[in-house]
Formats: C-alpha cells, sequence, structure tokens
C-alpha cells in the first residue's frame, strides 16, 4: 500500500536518528517517494549525504537553500504529502507540534500538512513519563495524529525503561496498515449537508443562523480520504473545496433547495450525514423589492414550515442506508436528540453541546455525545472538528458498515 505514496520524514535531533536511515530505505524499497525533512540538530547524528544518497532527493532543513537562496516551500510540501512521518520526534519537537511553536522547517511543514501525521517518540523514560509530555502528546492525539508508541528497553543514558522509537519495520507496517485501512469507505457513496440555509424576507435580507459549514466540510473530507465518492450539499458559507479534494459540491441558498437537491440524490447513497443547520421556517411572502425603512408600518412576515430533512429521507430510507442526524440543543439534550433519533428514523444522531464554550457554531471544535438506535451513548471530549469527524466516520465504518 505505500507504493506510491508521497511520504515525507521528519527527523529530528535525538540518537535515534541512526534508525531513521533504515527507515528511510525501507520505505523506498516499498515504493514510497520519500522526501526528507530534518532539523538543525538532527543533521548532528546523520548527514544529509546520507539521506539524499538513500532518497534520491536533496535533504531540506533550511528555509532558504544555500548559495541559491531559493525558498523551501512548506506549504507545496504539506500539498504534495500523502503521510508524514516524524521519527525520531524528540521532547522539544514533540512541544514544538503541541504548541505550534514554527521556528523551523519541520515544525512549519507540520502545520501546513493537509495529510495524516505520524508520531514516532524517542527519548529517555523520565522526559517520556514527565507530565509536560504527556500533556503535549495527549494535545498532538487530539489535533488527530498518530502516535506510535515507543518500546521499553535499554536506553542512551543505559537506563531501562519506555523511549526507544519504534523498530523503523514496525513503523512501517503501521504505516501499511494505515493506508490499507483509510479506504475502508471505498466504493461508498456518501450525502453530506452542511452549512446554513438563507431564507429570503426580500432581495437583500434573509432569516439565517450562524452555522460556519465547517463540521459538514470536515465530515466531507474525511470521507473522501477513506475513499468515499462524496456529494456535498452545501448552504451559503465560505469554505472552498479544492479540486484535488474528490468531492462533488452542490451549492444551494434556501431550506427548499436543500431538500429537493437530497431527494434527487438519496436512492443512489449508501450514507447520508445531515450535518447542515437548516431554517425551520421560510418566509412565505417574500418581497420583490427592498422593505423600505422609511415606512410608517413595521412589516410583518408570515412564516411557513421548511419540512425537516433528515424526517424527509428516513421515510424511505433502505435498510441498506445508513441516516445519521445532528442535533444541537440548549436544554434536556439528550432526551431531545432521542426523541428526534426515533421520529426520524435515523441510525445514530450526534448531539452538540453548546455548554462548552469552544464548540458549536463558527468555532474549529465540537463536543459531541453520539447516541444510538438503542439508546447506548458514547460522549467524546472537546476536540477539534477534523477529529470528531473522525470519530463519526469510525463508528459508520465499525458498528455499521462491518455488520452488513
Amino acid at each position: 500500500m505505500l507504493n506510491g505514496k508521497h511520504i515525507i520524514l521528519g527527523i529530528s535531533g535525538g540518537i535515534a536518528a541512526y534508525k531513521s536511515v533504515a527507515l528511510l530505505r525501507l520505505l523506498v524499497k516499498a515504493g514510497a517517494e520519500v522526501q526528507v525533512i530534518i532539523t538543525p540538530s538532527g543533521k548532528e547524528f546523520i548527514t544529509p549525504v546520507t539521506l539524499s544518497a538513500l532518497s534520491g532527493k536533496p535533504v531540506i532543513s533550511e528555509f532558504f537553500t544555500a548559495n541559491t537562496g531559493s525558498w523551501n516551500s512548506h506549504v507545496d510540501l504539506g500539498l504534495w504529502a500523502d503521510a508524514m512521518i516524524i521519527a525520531p520526534a524528540t521532547a522539544s519537537t514533540i512541544a514544538k507540534m503541541a504548541h505550534g511553536i514554527a521556528d523551523n522547517m519541520l515544525i512549519t511543514t507540520y502545520l501546513s500538512a493537509k495529510a495524516p501525521v505520524f508520531v514516532a517518540p524517542s527519548m529517555d523514560l523520565d522526559m517520556f513519563a514527565h507530565h509536560t509530555t504527556t500533556n503535549n502528546i495527549a494535545l498532538l492525539k487530539s489535533y488527530g495524529n498518530f502516535i506510535i508508541e515507543p518500546a521499553e528497553g535499554e536506553l542512551a543514558s543505559h537506563l531501562i525503561g519506555k523511549g526507544r522509537m519504534e523498530e523503523p519495520e514496525n513503523i512501517v507496517a503501521y504505516l501499511d496498515t494505515y493506508f490499507r485501512s483509510s479506504q475502508d469507505l471505498k466504493g461508498k457513496r456518501v450525502l453530506i449537508t452542511a452549512g446554513p440555509t438563507y431564507e429570503k424576507i426580500d432581495p437583500v435580507r434573509f432569516i439565517g443562523n450562524y452555522s460556519s459549514g465547517k463540521m459538514g466540510y470536515s465530515l466531507a473530507h474525511e470521507c473522501a480520504a477513506r475513499g468515499a465518492k462524496v456529494t456535498l450539499i452545501s448552504g451559503p458559507v465560505s469554505l472552498k473545496v479544492e479540486d484535488t479534494d474528490g468531492i462533488e459540491v452542490i451549492k444551494i441558498e434556501s431550506g427548499r433547495e436543500m431538500l429537493s437537491e437530497c431527494e434527487a440524490r438519496f436512492g443512489k447513497m449508501d450514507i447520508a450525514i445531515m450535518c447542515a443547520a437548516v431554517a425551520d421556517y421560510y418566509v412565505a411572502d417574500v418581497a420583490d423589492k427592498k422593505i423600505k425603512r422609511e415606512s410608517e408600518e413595521i412589516p410583518e412576515l408570515k412564516l411557513a414550515k421548511n419540512k425537516d430533512i433528515a424526517a424527509t429521507l428516513g421515510q424511505v430510507k433502505t435498510d441498506k442506508q445508513i441516516l445519521i442526524g445532528f442535533a444541537l440543543e440548549t436544554d434536556n439534550e439528550e432526551e431531545n436528540a432521542l426523541k428526534k433519533l426515533k421520529k426520524k428514523n435515523l441510525d445514530f444522531i450526534v448531539l452538540n453541546s453548546l455548554k462548552d464554550k469552544n464548540s458549536g457554531f463558527g468555532t474549529d471544535n465540537n463536543t459531541i455525545t453520539i447516541i444510538n438506535k438503542d439508546c447506548s451513548k458514547i460522549k467524546y471530549p472537546n476536540m477539534p472538528k477534523p477529529a470528531v469527524s473522525k470519530a463519526i466516520v469510525d463508528i459508520i465504518v465499525n458498528n455499521y458498515l462491518c455488520s452488513e
């Protein structure tokens, strides 16, 4: 599964850098194209000449190439890579990754990477066990990074304990397993709704909500990365999908338009995730001209109900289709979410909480509880939305697709 993959191998300054030579050789032997980025301190342990000879590429260490002054673009590298592996990852590098301290080429590339990032820690046992390191590793996990746990054994200090960088053969096997499992939605067709809907009052005003679309777009990227053919029906948001993302985007404005697009496509879908914040009501008598403020009469808006899209799809859902809904509640959260789950014939519902300030509309994080048909619940801590997306798709794959 590594054949043809673009992999960034990041090497930081630790004694385990010697293992990175074997790791690089194994990756190249598996057919991967590898770009090495090494920190300045890493060059004290292993030379760029050796790494370049094995990778067939110039090794990158600085922002600018010596003599020519040409710029090494961390942004381009982040887009190029299918995966980034940092091995060894010292305590210092892990801390910089966790807190965004972009003082070298390796960290800036990490911050630009769109691909999955794998971290293989290497340090003495006391450093690895220190609460600072454990907290930083927990942060990296919460960001969606994969931690390849170090092994136990004799360390550079000659002490015995946990801190040895995992063996290169095992790291390659880990990557291979990831790429195999990462296509667990291959062949599946997924419909996702995202963002708000705008319900016109007149040509310049509308009724809307604060949804940014970040959660729905994140889910679309997660499903596409795992091999699905994704159709994203999006309300008005500032987010964009690149042509290379493999996601079909259908732009709509109103709730009725979103309903129409969903009904037209749902029959061909294997999975549908209703993440959009659709307005409950629309204006029945939209003015064809701007309503003037100068008028002495205060206009009265006559509202009509939008059809519930998830419930509409739930009525025609077959046993072979999976339908997921979202709920945002401010009181009796779980009770109300469970009612929606049953009423709309959903397979499970994702309850968003507004109790956490760093959660919900417009934020980069979410705090969710997944509620299943059998009333079982899985509560998650506050996490970045990409990590939330992974958790939701994992539930679909492990609890529903595996039982087909």
